[in-house]
């Protein structure tokens, strides 16, 4: 049993990438732009010219968004066999198609060829760890690591363990991400499709309801988020969002005030009761998030946020930059 990773996050120069598709080759052009050298290893029928034309499309988005220093495709090698890929890596990304027993069978085989010490982390989008990691000889090191598509775009990642996970793999992932540009949200436990897919899935059931019953087309369903609360969404979330909607008040006096509106059928989906612990949890949420900012500071970020966010959108319109 390992009780350390070999490298620290700062020392990895090497990244293999453990399947070639949409997500993989995501993962791996994002790892180049960083400046890593990349193995990849896919069995798939034209997998080398497949990541090749992935790694090609998104390098324009790369280079705007700013490349490290050696960042460069010609870092990427696809090799024929997985024992190279990882041969020399000081961290893997598997991003193998979502079948439970395929997960099994290559984190297991991963395993068995990667050095000691280096944190595996699976793309997965909805499976455990727990249940991935049965066949795995060490399964201490292995974490997930869920990524939102394009990874080369979206910083999102979510890295949880599963329940024969040690925590420094856990540890030593986020640390890893976070030194790649990700932004990181270490769960502090396993949750089916984890947190940011199901407030995702969320939205989507009840778009779907509506379509269904006739009571919503497509179109209006994305208006109503992309000029609604989607312009909010990128400065801040839902929780600080309502926080706001109780004025100085904050998170207390909304959930005191509309607190009752969760019995009404709004949606399908059946709210929590709202105990005198949800509401303590949620205000004292809000207020670690607030991080001793006021109401009005709040609202000026929000604002300042909106509108840029707003600018950007008419800019893109219009075929320019403002």
């Amino acid at each position: 049993m390992t009780s350390a990773a070999t490298w620290s996050p700062q020392e990895v120069e090497t990244v293999a990438c453990v399947g070639a598709g949409v997500i993989g080759g995501g993962w791996a052009a994002h790892f180049l732009a960083r400046g890593y050298t990349v193995r990849a290893w896919d069995p798939g029928d034209g997998a080398a010219e497949r990541l090749s034309r992935l790694v090609e499309a998104a390098w324009p988005a790369l280079t705007e968004l700013g490349l490290a220093d050696g960042a460069s495709p010609d870092n990427l090698t696809v090799v024929p066999t997985l024992a190279e890929a990882v041969d020399g890596a000081g961290f893997v990304q598997e991003s193998a198609p979502e079948a439970l027993d395929l997960k099994r069978r290559l984190l297991a085989d991963i395993d068995a060829v990667t050095a000691p010490g280096v944190v595996i982390a699976s793309s997965t989008s909805g499976f455990a760890m727990t249940d991935m990691q049965v066949d795995a000889a060490t399964p201490e090191r292995l974490v997930v690591g869920h990524p939102f598509n394009p990874p080369y775009l979206i910083p999102l990642v979510e890295v949880v363990g599963g329940e024969r996970t040690e925590r420094w793999a856990v540890d030593w992932a986020s640390d890893f991400y976070r030194h790649v540009g990700k932004s990181v949200i270490t769960m502090d436990r396993e949750l089916p499709g984890f947190i940011a897919n199901r407030l995702q899935e969320a939205l989507w059931r009840e778009a779907l309801h509506m379509v269904a019953n006739g009571e919503a087309t497509p179109e209006q369903i994305d208006t109503a988020i992309t000029d609604g609360p989607g312009l909010r969404w990128p400065v801040q979330g839902p929780c600080l969002t309502f926080h706001l909607a109780g004025g100085e008040g904050g998170m207390a006096h909304m959930l005191d005030h509309f607190g009752p509106a969760l019995k009404e059928p709004w949606t399908r989906l059946d709210a929590p009761e709202l105990t005198s612990r949800l509401r303590d949890d949620m205000v004292a949420g809000c207020e670690s998030e607030a991080d001793g900012r006021t109401f009005l500071d709040l609202v000026s970020e929000r604002d300042r946020g909106v509108i840029a966010v707003q600018r950007a959108l008419r800019a893109l319109k219009d075929g320019g930059d403002e």
